[in-house]
Parts: C-alpha cells; structure tokens; sequence
C-alpha cells in the first residue's frame, strides 16, 4: 500500500499536487464571501511578500502534510472506505495535525510580516481547514492508486 509521501511527492506528481493545492486554497477563499475577507488579505499579505511564497511553503510543506495525513489515509484504505466520506468524518483530526504542523513553522519563519498574519488568522484556522477538507479528499482522492 502505497503511502501519501510517495502518491503526492511523487517527482512526476509533485508540481500537480501542489498546482492541485493552490486551487483548492483559492476556491476556499473565494467560497468564504465577505466573512473571508481577513482570510483574504492574510493571504494577500503573504503573496506580497513574495509572489511564489505560497506555492514555495507549499513545495516545504507537502512531505510534513502527506506524513500527518497518511495515518488517516492508511485507515481509510484498510478499511475500505471511500477516501472522501472517512476524510470528512475525520476533519477535526485533520485540521488539527494540518495546524500543528503551521503552527511549528511560524514558530521558526524568518517572515515577521508572514507570522503576524498567520497569528492573527490562527484562532479561526481549525474551522478554515475544517470546511477545506472535503476539497483536501478529493486532492488524496485523485492521486490514490
């Protein structure tokens, strides 16, 4: 069984998955109307940083995420369930060790502009990846072999 590390960091997979990924962010936030707005500057705080900065964090990220998700992957293929429905009933777990990996890399970025942001977008963030997760399924989903 193959685990999420290999299926999304993948070298003839990797740009996909995170070409994959910023679309999933952008229709996230385009998704959350006005009540996103805050989420929405943060992001375009971080896009002003540099323009690649996402997609570089992502690029860093992706072996840390594919590494907390796997455990929920790896039940939701041994039990064969469908990726999409186990993923769903499993998104505050989800949430929680997508964030515990952001919170560590705040903690140790050099991007002060970046950090303050990110602190005061942290207190709604569990309830942001939460309502990502359907999408983030979908993602695994179309990489699962």
């Amino acid at each position: 069984m193959a685990h999420l590390k290999e299926l999304l960091g993948d070298p003839s997979a990797k740009k996909s998955v995170i070409d994959d990924c910023l679309q999933l962010i952008d229709a996230e936030l385009k998704d959350k109307g006005l009540a996103g707005i805050p989420l929405k500057a943060g992001y375009a705080v971080v896009n002003g940083v540099k323009p690649t900065f996402v997609r570089d964090a992502l690029d860093h990220l992706l072996p840390d995420f594919s590494d907390k998700l796997d455990p929920i992957y790896q039940e939701a293929i041994a039990g064969s369930k469908d990726i999409e429905t186990f993923f769903a009933a499993q998104k505050t777990r989800i949430a929680e060790a997508l964030l515990e990996i952001t919170d560590a890399r705040a903690k140790k970025s050099v991007h002060t502009t970046v950090v303050k942001a990110y602190d005061k977008l942290r207190g709604t963030g569990k309830g942001h990846v939460e309502a990502a997760v359907p999408r983030l399924a979908k993602l695994v989903k179309k990489y699962h072999r």
